[in-house]
């Protein structure tokens, strides 16, 4: 089992940052790739993100690429997105998942664990 919590989330304006961090225990945490995902009002959960379980290779939704960075501390079994340029469409409910193996995995069922999300509101 691998528990996961995330936080960071809160209220931004358009146009500024946030970081999200999600923390990791039981299981050993660089055993696993790791992804964010969101999941917008009345809408379907997406993907946003992963990371390898080395840290050294990402995967990025094409509505985040180059606004967002995904990166992880092994040492602190912590994995973060940094989130730019925010804008009302990012507004969501933002969690973390955990998976054995490959990192380029975007559909929420191929993770096996998941925090409880955290919310992200963007305003105008």
């Amino acid at each position: 089992q691998v528990q996961l919590v995330e936080s960071g989330g809160g209220l931004v304006q358009a146009g500024g940052s946030l970081r999200l961090s999600c923390a990791a225990s039981g299981r050993t945490f660089s055993y696993y790739a790791m992804g964010w995902f969101r999941q917008p009002p009345e809408k379907e959960r997406e993907f946003v993100a992963s990371i390898s379980w080395s840290g050294g290779s990402t995967y990025y939704a094409d509505s985040v690429k180059g606004r967002f960075t995904i990166s992880r501390d092994n040492a602190k079994n912590t994995v973060y997105v940094r989130m730019n340029n925010l804008n009302p469409e990012d507004t969501a409910v933002y969690s973390c998942a955990a998976r054995r193996g490959t990192y380029r995995r975007t559909v929420r069922g191929e993770y096996a664990y998941w925090g409880q999300g955290t919310q992200v509101t963007v305003s105008s």
